[in-house]
C-alpha cells in the first residue's frame, strides 16, 4: 500500500526547518549517463589480461618476501588487491612468522620496509607486534632524530601508527614524531611531488580515508614515481575506470526507485542526497562483486536519513510518538493511525524492506531482513527518546546520552542492512554478533555519533536542536567547548584502537569482508566528519562525487 504524502496539509503546525540546500547531484543527473556496455567489456578483457601477470608477480617463488609484501603494499594502495584476496591470503598466512621475525632484526628492514610491513600484516588482521620498532628508538625511548632524514620511511611510519590498539605507546610516539617532522619537510619542500603527498596524507591517512578516494588519489601519486610499474599503473586506471561504470550502473537504477520516492515533494524538509548516499555505500564496499548489495544499502541509507530529519525537525512529538509506534509494530493496518504526511514514508519504509525480503529468498537468506528490521526499529526508538529530551528540555548526562546515541548513529542498522547483500558469509551467526553489538561495533558507533557531534553541533544549537555529545559534556563538567571537544575527541581516537583491535581478533570465525565493512564504515565517518559535515553540505562533497561516479581516470596520461 503507497499513500503519497502531503506535507502541505500539516501546514497549520508550527515546524522547524534546516533549510538544507537542494541536491547538488539529483536522480535526474545519473538517470541520464550513458552506459556503454563496449566500454565495459573493453575494460573487463584488459583488467583480465594484466591480472595473469600480476598473479604470476604474487606467487613467484623466485622474488623475495619483503619484495613481495611491498608489491601487496602497492596493490592495495593502487586499489585492486582485491583482485587478488587468495594469493595474498595464503602468502601472508605462511609468512607471518618468518616476517615478524625478520622485521626485529636491525641490519635487514629499515624504517620503511619495517612499516610497510607492519602496515601490510595489521590491515589484513594479522596482528604484528608493534616492538618491531624498538630497534629505532634511542636510549630515552625515543625515536632517533637521525630518522629524520628517512622521509619515505617516516611517511610509512606515520601511515602505520595509524593501525595503533590500546597499550601501543610506541605507536602514539611515533605518530607525534612523524607527523612534526614530516611537516617540516612539507613546508620546506613544498613543490615537490614527495612534500605533496606528504601534506595530503598528513590531513588523510590512508588507514581512515575511503578505499576508492584513497587509490584515485595515490595513482596521481605513483604515476610521478620514478619507479612507477607501467602495467601496474595502467591496471589501476582501468580497474578504477571500469568500477566506476558499475557505480554509474547502480545509481542509474536507484535513481528510478529515488523518483518514485520524490524526496523534494513528499518531503521538503529532509535531505536528498543520492550521490553522498551512495558514496557511504561504496566506502562500506567497493568492489564489483557488492553491487547488488550497494544498492540495498543505499535504500536503508535514505530512509534512514529522511527519518532522522522527520524526528529531529519536522515532526511533532506527538506525531513522533504515533511514529514510533509503527515502526515498533511493522504493520501496514496501523498507518491509519499516523498523520497523513506520515503515511508515505512508513509505507514506502515497509516495502522496501519486502522488496528485500523477495530479494533473499532465492538465496535462502531472506531471515536476514528480520534482523535488519530489528535494527531500524532501535534506531527509531533512539530518535525519539532524542526528541523527547528535546521536547522536554532534559540534558542527559555524557553517558546517558552515548549510550542512546551509539544507536541513533543509526550505524547498527547501516551495518545490518549492508550484511543483507553479502551472500552466504553473512549468516545467523554473522546477524547474531552483529545484535550482540560487539566491542568493534560499538566504536563504529562512537566514531560515526561522535565525530558528527564535533562538526555539526554548532549549527545545530542555532537551529534549536537537542543537546550533542558537546553540549551535555559541557553541562555535565561545567567544562569550556573546548575541552569538551577534546574529551570527544579522545573518545573517537579510542574507539579506533577498538576498531583496529577487533579487525585483528585472529584466529576468528567471523569472514574477513565482514570486518572490513566494520572498519570501512569507520572510514566513511571519518571521511564526511572530519572537515565539517560533507553529508549535509554536499557542495563540499561534489569534487568526490564527480571523481567517483562522473570523471574517468585519462588513460593516455
Amino acid at each position: 500500500m503507497e499513500t503519497k504524502a502531503q506535507p502541505a496539509a500539516a501546514a497549520e503546525t508550527l515546524r522547524r526547518t534546516a533549510n538544507y540546500h537542494a541536491a547538488v547531484w539529483g536522480p535526474r543527473y545519473f538517470a541520464s549517463i550513458p552506459l556503454d556496455e563496449s566500454v565495459f567489456e573493453s575494460y573487463t578483457k584488459q583488467v583480465e589480461e594484466m591480472k595473469v601477470h600480476v598473479k604470476n608477480m604474487l606467487i613467484d617463488s623466485k622474488v623475495n618476501n619483503l619484495e613481495t609484501v611491498k608489491l601487496i603494499n602497492l596493490l592495495c594502495r593502487l586499489g585492486v588487491s582485491y583482485h587478488f584476496e587468495s594469493e595474498i591470503e595464503n602468502f601472508l598466512n605462511q609468512a607471518f612468522d618468518s616476517m615478524h621475525n625478520l622485521a626485529r632484526e636491525n641490519d635487514v628492514c629499515n624504517l620503511d620496509t619495517t612499516a610497510i610491513l607492519f602496515q601490510v600484516f595489521r590491515q589484513f588482521g594479522y596482528k604484528m607486534s608493534c616492538d618491531v620498532f624498538n630497534k629505532f628508538r634511542d636510549i630515552n625511548g625515543n625515536f632517533k632524530e637521525s630518522l629524520a632524514n628517512d622521509v619515505k620511511g617516516m611517511l610509512s611510519l606515520y601511515e602505520a601508527s595509524h593501525l595503533i590498539t590500546h597499550g601501543e605507546n610506541i605507536l602514539d610516539k611515533a605518530l607525534a614524531y612523524t607527523s612534526t617532522r614530516l611537516l617540516k619537510f612539507v613546508e620546506s619542500e613544498c613543490e615537490s611531488p614527495l612534500a605533496k603527498h606528504i601534506a595530503y596524507a598528513l590531513q588523510q591517512p590512508f588507514h581512515k580515508g575511503i578505499p576508492r578516494i584513497e587509490s584515485k588519489q595515490y595513482i596521481s601519486f605513483y604515476e610521478q614515481d620514478d619507479c612507477c610499474n607501467e602495467m601496474l599503473l595502467k591496471l589501476a586506471k582501468i580497474d578504477y575506470n571500469l568500477v566506476q561504470l558499475f557505480y554509474q550502473r547502480e545509481l542509474n537504477q536507484l535513481s528510478r526507485w529515488y523518483n518514485i520516492l520524490d524526496i523534494p515533494s513528499n518531503f521538503p524538509y529532509a535531505r536528498e542526497r543520492i550521490a553522498e548516499i551512495h558514496m557511504w555505500s561504496l566506502g562500506t564496499y567497493s568492489e564489483p562483486r557488492y553491487s547488488d548489495a550497494r544498492v540495498i544499502l543505499t535504500k536503508v541509507i535514505t530512509m534512514i536519513s529522511i527519518l532522522d530529519d522527520t524526528y529531529d525537525l519536522y515532526g511533532t512529538i506527538e506525531e513522533l510518538r504515533l511514529l514510533t509506534d509503527a515502526i515498533d509494530r511493522w504493520d501496514i493496518d496501523v498507518i491509519d493511525q499516523l498523520p497523513e504526511y506520515m503515511r508515505f514514508l512508513y509505507s514506502s519504509l515497509l516495502n522496501v524492506y519486502h522488496e528485500f525480503e523477495n530479494q533473499l529468498k532465492s538465496e535462502g537468506r531472506s531471515y536476514a531482513v528480520s534482523y535488519a528490521k530489528y535494527a531500524m526499529k532501535e534506531v527509531s526508538r533512539a530518535y525519539h527518546l532524542e526528541a523527547e529530551w528535546f521536547h522536554t528540555g532534559i540534558v542527559p548526562t555524557f553517558d546517558e546520552y552515548l549510550e542512546n546515541g551509539l544507536l541513533s548513529s543509526s550505524y547498527h542498522a547501516i551495518l545490518s542492512g549492508s550484511f543483507l547483500g553479502m551472500g552466504e558469509i553473512a549468516g545467523v551467526d554473522a546477524f547474531e554478533w552483529l545484535k550482540s553489538n560487539p566491542k568493534m561495533v560499538r566504536a563504529l558507533m562512537a566514531i560515526g555519533r561522535l565525530m558528527n557531534d564535533i562538526v555539526s553541533h554548532k549549527d545545530e544549537q542555532k537551529r534549536g536542536d537537542a543537546a550533542s555529545g558537546v553540549e551535555v559534556y559541557m553541562k555535565q563538567y561545567g567544562a569550556s567547548e573546548g575541552e569538551a571537544v577534546k574529551y570527544v575527541e579522545k573518545k573517537v581516537a579510542d574507539a579506533w584502537k577498538d576498531i583496529n583491535e577487533g579487525l585483528m581478533m585472529r584466529p576468528n570465525n567471523m569472514s574477513m569482508h565482514l570486518l572490513m565493512a566494520v572498519v570501512n564504515l569507520s572510514r566513511t565517518s571519518h571521511f564526511f566528519y572530519k572537515f565539517g559535515d560533507k553529508y549535509t553540505d554536499s557542495i563540499s562533497s561534489k569534487d568526490y562525487v564527480k571523481a567517483l561516479f562522473v570523471d574517468q581516470i585519462p588513460l593516455n596520461a
